[in-house]
């Protein structure tokens, strides 16, 4: 799967944030309906918290959608 890198312009950015600066997904509830099934990856490993806090690096992957870095 390819990796799409998006920058922010902060030094950390909250995973629901990240996803819609990066035109991911519309809103906060989507998000966290993603992670109650258990389709959102965060390095690898799922993630359980909607509001994790993200650096650059850090790889977020849905399930059937894609993967993002923070840059």
């Amino acid at each position: 799967m390819q990796i799409e890198d998006i920058a922010i312009e902060t030094e950390e950015i909250q995973l629901d944030q990240f996803l819609k600066w990066a035109g991911v997904l519309p809103s906060g509830g989507e998000v966290k309906a993603l992670i109650a099934e258990g389709l959102i990856k965060r390095n690898g490993e799922v993630e359980t918290a909607r509001r994790r806090k993200l650096h650059r690096g850090d790889v977020v992957e849905i399930e059937g959608m894609g993967a993002w870095r923070v840059q």
